[in-house]
């Protein structure tokens, strides 16, 4: 499937899952974290990652899911070392480049907005060398809200002054996108394969797309 960019004027692009390949992230969290944490607390890995599974349930939909100092400090583990202990494993998404290359060139705005802590944005934009193709990057930090919230949208709405009728947003999580749908983004995008892992994601709601190819024409 097509669709015709021409009325589009800003493009905004979450991180994880939809640019870069979420298995780094659900392996820090749902491998590495818990062995280094059952390590720590000299617990099996089962029992670490039942507490920890239970600890992050929690503060899902807060900014306290991606801080990484409030982890540290709760856990007791240095979480950003430990992120870039396996920095290796952060890969892009094997069409992402060339999608970013064309619309960054096409005479439209292209922003990154990310859930991500600005430290964790800053590892990956500098590992992948993304940095160049946007106009600018607003995370949870930034705005005071995670994405799951509709006042993330209408400060980012204020910051940056754009038209919600010609924006398009694609994110691989149907929750934030229904919440930027609220908030008046003409067309928000599901990312069906967040990770290289895992199976697609498919909604009965939003445009789901396999590859970015599917909306370059």
């Amino acid at each position: 499937m097509t669709i015709s960019f021409s009325e589009i004027r800003t493009v905004l692009l979450d991180m994880d899952g939809t640019i870069l390949d979420k298995y780094y992230d659900d392996f820090f969290w749902e491998i590495y974290v818990p062995q280094k944490y059952a390590q720590k607390e000299n617990i099996s890995f089962d029992e670490a990652q039942k507490r920890l599974f239970a600890m992050y349930k929690a503060e899902e939909g807060t900014l306290n899911w991606t801080d990484i100092d409030f982890w540290s400090e709760k856990i007791g583990l240095n979480i950003y070392e430990l992120k870039k202990e396996i920095e290796y494993l952060i890969q892009p998404h094997p069409d992402s480049e060339d999608f970013l290359k064309t619309v960054s060139l096409d005479n439209k705005e292209v922003y990154l907005v990310t859930n991500a802590h600005n430290w964790v944005m800053e590892m990956k934009l500098r590992k992948t060398g993304f940095y160049k193709y946007f106009h600018g990057t607003f995370t949870a930090f930034d705005i005071g809200h995670p994405k799951e919230r509709i006042d993330f949208w209408e400060k980012l709405k204020q910051k940056l002054q754009f038209d919600p009728a010609k924006t398009v947003f694609i994110d691989d999580n149907e929750e934030i996108l229904q919440v930027a749908f609220a908030a008046g983004i003409k067309l928000p995008i599901l990312r069906a394969y967040s990770s290289s892992k895992k199976l697609p994601k498919k909604s009965d709601t939003f445009l789901t797309i396999k590859s970015f190819k599917e909306i370059l024409i």
